[in-house]
């Protein structure tokens, strides 16, 4: 299977190992069979075949993952009285509609229907997702009565459309007519990296509409330190732990910078040949190691449903606060400064991203995941990583997603894209954020809802709801 890209024969065949007579029930009955989750699972999955396939930037494939994720939860959620809607917590999110009362319904059909509908909106693959989508409500049509398939399929419609409609008030087409970064020779300033020298990727991110923040700057990190070429002066300290760490790398170094590398769009130059290889972003990993959670802890629909969204939520979020520091303080790469000052041949073991360098993205959304998934799953959660095992890359195994979270942000040091500082501060950036989600948006029980937005009050996740959770 290449790039995670599942054909509708496969999906066809798989159907008849599910069990799915236990998702045909009425409203508020026992909840479906674990195994129906991995119809939500392969739904994931298949959207991030898609976003591979369109060559997403990290920050728009975060959005295409949140609203369908969502979307999934909003749907499956009326199987259990215990699970609340995200409508007035998440920002703009009104009342999501219900499903027909006392009529017999698949809710996990509905809520992966309306997945695949949210990722059909908002990806460019719309015949690929089309025959995705398809082939994912036939594996139902079989087992199903027409009407409840129907009905299903219907309900499963009415969740997406009202969660594009919110979609639609985030901001994101006014973005794509802002105007793109103006270049200046200011040596502290970002500017194009090689090979391809790209435009700097979403400059206007920080602004669009967050989930639970208040805004991109609600978790502005400490400031990035003041540019100096000096000899001996703290950034150019940073700049020279980049260029030394780099001709010193040992092969384990090297293989976890490899397998966190996720840029979705890497150039390759041979002479006067260029060509062009895709990867998973960032989210996209993330988004996996949600799966591999939710299977090893057998999760049934509802809550792989809800754990896909809560992460996805802080993933998002994690994105709009790292990208608003991004574009607000504008700080250069160290390929751009070692070049410069130090050694003008030096290349980075990874491939330098198209934008800005402080904080690190992907040290601010692993560690707001992190904290998501821990209080979803436990603090002493293991499991094995096999993300990239489709991109070529062997598994790695971690004791929590704290230490996973950890790995992937010291990666950034050893592929010789961020200094220390952005790694360290986009660190407390994520966490902060992540803490948020879990603050803020409750998806179980009675309990009110958290007022207090500040940073300084979501410095580290519930440890009385990660025990819920468990």
């Amino acid at each position: 299977m290449t790039n995670r890209i599942r054909s509708a024969t496969l999906a066809l065949s798989l159907g008849a190992a599910l069990v799915l007579g236990a998702c045909t029930r009425q409203l508020n009955a026992p909840q479906a069979a674990p195994s129906d989750a991995a119809l939500l699972h392969d739904a994931v999955d298949q959207l991030t075949s898609v976003i591979v396939y369109d060559i997403f930037s990290p920050p728009q494939a975060s959005r295409a993952y949140a609203y369908a994720s969502i979307a999934a939860y909003e749907a499956m959620r009326h199987g259990d009285t215990a699970y609340r809607s995200m409508a007035g917590q998440l920002n703009g999110l009104t009342d999501v509609p219900s499903p027909p009362a006392g009529a017999s319904i698949s809710l996990p059909l509905a809520g992966v229907h309306a997945f695949m509908n949210v990722g059909w909106s908002l990806t460019f693959s719309r015949a690929r997702m089309d025959s995705l989508r398809a082939a994912m409500d036939a594996r139902y049509r079989v087992q199903l009565p027409a009407e409840t398939y129907a009905r299903s399929i219907a309900y499963g419609d009415s969740v997406s459309a009202h969660i594009l409609a919110w979609a639609g008030k985030d901001r994101f087409k006014e973005l794509r007519g802002y105007p793109k970064f103006s270049v200046t020779s200011n040596p502290s300033r970002w500017v194009p990296t090689p090979p391809a020298y790209m435009d700097a990727v979403e400059p206007h991110w920080g602004s669009i509409r967050p989930f639970a923040m208040d805004s991109g700057g609600q978790f502005r990190p400490a400031p990035a330190l003041p540019f100096d070429s000096t000899r001996g002066s703290p950034f150019m300290t940073e700049v020279l732990e980049v260029y030394e760490a780099g001709k010193a790398l040992t092969e384990e170094q090297k293989a976890i910078t490899a397998f966190w590398d996720c840029n979705p769009y890497v150039m390759h130059v041979q002479g006067h040949t260029m060509f062009a290889t895709k990867k998973i972003t960032p989210g996209g990993h993330w988004m996996g190691i949600v799966g591999i959670a939710a299977r090893k802890a057998n999760a049934d629909p509802l809550r792989a449903a809800e754990a896909y969204a809560r992460t996805a939520i802080a993933l998002a979020d994690g994105f709009i606060s790292s990208w608003e520091e991004k574009f607000r303080s504008e700080v250069v790469r160290p390929e751009t400064t070692i070049n410069r000052y130090v050694d003008e041949k030096w290349t980075p073991l990874l491939q330098t991203p198209p934008f800005p360098e402080y904080t690190s993205g992907h040290s601010v959304i692993s560690n707001a995941a992190a904290v998501v998934l821990t209080d979803q799953f436990g603090d002493e959660f293991s499991f094995a990583d096999s993300t990239e095992m489709d991109y070529g890359l062997p598994v790695r195994s971690f004791p929590s997603f704290v230490a996973a979270a950890n790995e992937a942000a010291i990666s950034r040091l050893y592929g010789g894209i961020h200094y220390r500082r952005a790694i360290e501060e986009g660190s407390v950036q994520g966490r902060a954020v992540g803490a948020h989600v879990v603050q803020r948006i409750r998806t179980r029980g009675t309990a009110p809802l958290v007022a207090d937005r500040t940073a300084s009050s979501v410095a580290a996740p519930s440890t009385v709801a990660a025990a819920s959770r468990r």
